[in-house]
């Protein structure tokens, strides 16, 4: 059976999050992800976790506070909000239990790309110091460039490229099948290329990031490829419903 999560960043997103993560299970889902959990109280989470049983993935570092932020730790001169954003991150994800924090690297703008990458590698070196003492992942992802232009990170090589770099083994790629198919496709070949790499893959319909059983992909048959090019992990559904959550589930059976 191909396990799944879902990400609460979009799905169940009229609920609070213990609420969500309760919904989940009721759903079938096998896990949980989200985004940016940092309002709601983490004894709650917990509590909703422990009582479902399911696990939570993975969280974000937060955008920043700046209009137009989209992550900080590719930011040169804002290393200190960066790495206050990671220990925020790593704080709230060791008091659930979480698995992994995706650290959002932020929009390239009018900076040196060298000096962006500088601060980018040296926050995920700190990233991973407090990913090794949580024993937690860290994950880097490659966006693409029309939902999200002028991020620092937005391709595959580029990510394979910062993980050698940095070359620490808590620091692993989201392998998002929705922002790669867009700016590359060849999913399955890309995918045997970096799977020991991956720390977690996510999907959506592509174009419109919608239920993930309409649209370009047929992950009724991609995601079980994937499993055996190599993946054991849950697969991350994070789609943007076209209604109500539980109304769109329906993809569900075909893909188990």
């Amino acid at each position: 059976m191909t396990p799944l999560s879902a990400n609460l960043g979009f799905l169940f997103a009229d609920l609070t999050l213990p609420e969500a993560i309760r919904a989940a299970k009721a759903c079938g889902f096998d896990a949980v992800e989200c985004h940016w959990p940092y309002r709601t109280d983490a004894n709650a989470v917990s509590d909703a976790l422990d009582d479902t049983g399911l696990t939570m993935l993975g969280l974000n570092t937060v955008k920043g506070p700046r209009n137009g932020d989209m992550g900080l730790a590719a930011q040169p001169g804002r290393e200190a909000e960066a790495r206050a954003a990671i220990d925020q991150a790593f704080d709230y994800g060791s008091a659930i239990g979480a698995k992994a924090v995706h650290v959002m690297a932020g929009k390239l703008g009018d900076h040196d790309t060298a000096a962006a990458m500088a601060s980018f590698t040296d926050n995920l070196s700190h990233a991973c110091d407090r990913a090794r003492e949580a024993r937690m992942t860290v994950l880097i992802e490659p966006l693409n460039p029309y939902d999200n232009p002028d991020y620092f990170l937005m391709d595959l090589d580029s990510a394979r490229a910062i993980v050698d770099r940095v070359a620490r083994p808590e620091l692993k790629i989201m392998f998002d099948c929705y922002h790669l198919q867009i700016t590359g496709g060849d999913l399955i070949r890309r995918f045997r290329g970096v799977k020991d790499l991956v720390g977690h893959v996510q999907f959506a319909g592509v174009p419109d990031r919608g239920e993930p059983d309409r649209g370009e992909i047929a992950y009724d048959r991609l995601l079980p490829a994937l499993a055996d090019a190599g993946w054991e992990g849950p697969f991350g559904a994070e789609y943007k419903p076209s209604g109500a959550t539980v109304d769109t589930l329906g993809w569900m059976s075909a893909f188990r």
